[in-house]
């Protein structure tokens, strides 16, 4: 008999493994969000996708393993990406963090493209060192870029943001509004041995006041520092530190610190590539640096910007103190639909630093813009999470998941929480948020209600002034988020749903 032989099964084909960083300003949402995407896409291409999050929590690097065999990298990140020089000469596609969570699959047969093309944009060997060179393809364009940077300020503030306003709050709990007068008096003359006149509530009030005011006045001088960071990495720290400080002296204030932290971040570049001899270059990144870039963004902020910047500050603070009636109502409606309208990004963070930048406790119209700020911003997990609890037919398991939990993300504030429902359906989901944060914006400006501490949500309900008329905003622009996107999906039910209930969504984080 003829033996039969068992046919060569063909050669298995490599899996193609492709590395990502995704990073988000605040480093929560969606930087979870976009890992998640990715590596689900990866999983549906047949691509191997290893994802490194650059969070608010810090990072666990990807091995030099790992990214040495990657075929191609994907920069999915809203601020810079840290240590990217390890990812030398690979293929690469960038973008924002939210096309990496609204366009996962596009993203990865792009990188798969990339790693197949010889001429495919690659990462610089010098990126890291000459940030500001022009991009090329594969890279982001100037217009991102110089959001990358102004955004990598705004979340390394925003810790000092939430740590200095909070503990300002509690101080205000404890020893009430007056201890703005005297807390640093009762800090330096008292001690627990030695109370003042109201007692240990009075003393510790004092404590946590200054505490969080000293936390609080880091707010300019991160924003600047990491900015120039952003831009000529570490030898920008110092002058950049120093830009926002001089901002605060002459009382340029947010903006101040704004121009300062670029001005410094480019000198510092712009030194940093002055040649010197060899013995000298030791020298650059810890002295020469630092010295000349300093001396250049202060000369520039004392001589000649920070008056016209602290005008500038003065008659926009001049312009909210001023403003009444009808003028109030519209600025609650473009500050709500400003906070709805991306959800966490920079849309977003642009009217939060607003009013964080203006905080004040003895300027009532800045505890208003606060109110107004996290009320809306409050709205859309809240929003989604009763319109999902209450027609669960019209969103998938996933999504109804997703409901449960936003009911908590709503009431702490944290926007992002309606992410999982806008990636999936944005033009009915963001429409009828930005109209809930609209009506709830226009409600707390219009019956003068106040915030003094910058995060929380109704958890710091002893921080806000006329309560009832705060929980009445949130609760009409709750139902009127709710009430527009239940009706939108009505109408037409999303392409995912008739398919199938089982659809697979990006979760929360």
């Amino acid at each position: 008999p003829v033996p039969v032989t068992e046919p060569t099964p063909p050669p298995a084909t490599a899996e193609r493994t492709i590395v990502a960083v995704t990073a988000c300003p605040t480093g929560i949402a969606h930087t979870y969000m976009a890992a998640d995407a990715l590596k689900a896409a990866g999983e549906r291409a047949g691509v191997s996708v290893r994802v490194e999050t650059q969070g608010s929590s810090g990072s666990t690097p990807l091995p030099a393993s790992v990214i040495a065999g990657a075929d191609a990298v994907i920069f999915a990140t809203d601020v810079g990406v840290k240590n990217r020089e390890r990812f030398a000469g690979k293929p690469v596609i960038a973008s924002g963090v939210k096309r990496a969570i609204n366009e996962p699959d596009v993203m990865v047969a792009e990188a798969v493209r990339a790693a197949k093309d010889p001429s495919a944009s690659t990462v610089d060997a010098a990126a890291a060192a000459a940030a500001a060179d022009e991009p090329s393809s594969g890279e982001v364009g100037w217009g991102i870029r110089l959001r990358q940077i102004l955004l990598t300020g705004v979340s390394y503030m925003i810790p000092f943001v939430a740590a200095g306003g909070l503990l300002i709050a509690l101080g205000f709990l404890l020893g009430g509004y007056e201890i703005t007068d005297s807390a640093a008096d009762i800090v330096v003359n008292n001690s627990l041995a030695d109370l003042p006149a109201g007692g240990l509530p009075t003393y510790l009030g004092a404590v946590l006041f200054q505490l969080g005011s000293l936390a609080f006045s880091f707010l300019v001088p991160a924003l600047a520092g990491y900015i120039a960071f952003a831009i000529a990495d570490r030898p920008g720290l110092a002058p950049g530190f120093t830009a926002g400080a001089v901002a605060v002296f002459v009382g340029a204030g947010f903006i101040g610190g704004l121009v300062g932290g670029i001005i410094a971040g480019f000198a510092a570049l712009w030194v940093g590539r002055i040649p010197v001899p060899v013995w000298a270059r030791g020298l650059m990144p810890v002295v020469i640096i630092p010295l000349f870039a300093t001396l250049a963004v202060g000369a520039l902020m004392f001589l000649v910007l920070g008056k016209p910047l602290a005008a500038i500050t003065s008659g926009l603070t001049n312009w909210l103190n001023g403003l009444s009636g009808s003028s109030v109502v519209i600025l609650g409606v473009i500050l709500g639909l400003m906070m709805c309208f991306d959800l966490g990004g920079p849309v977003n963070k642009a009217a939060y630093a607003f009013a964080v930048a203006g905080l004040d406790v003895s300027n009532n119209a800045s505890l208003q813009i606060m109110a107004a700020v996290m009320a809306a911003g409050m709205v859309p997990p809240l929003a989604m999470a009763l319109s999902s609890t209450l027609r669960p037919g019209i969103y998938s398991t996933a999504e109804r998941e997703n409901g449960k939990a936003a009911w908590l993300l709503g009431a702490s504030f944290i926007s992002e929480g309606a992410i999982p429902f806008a990636a999936a359906d944005p033009l009915r989901v963001i429409p009828s948020m930005m109209a809930g944060g609209a009506v709830t914006g226009a409600i707390v400006m219009a019956t003068g209600t106040t915030l003094s501490a910058p995060h929380g949500g109704i958890f710091v309900f002893f921080a806000i002034g006329n309560l009832l008329w705060f929980l009445v905003a949130l609760a009409a622009g709750t139902v009127v988020g709710a009430l527009c996107v239940t009706l939108a999906k009505e109408v037409h039910r999303p392409a995912h749903l008739r398919s199938s209930d089982t659809a697979a969504q990006p979760a929360v984080a």
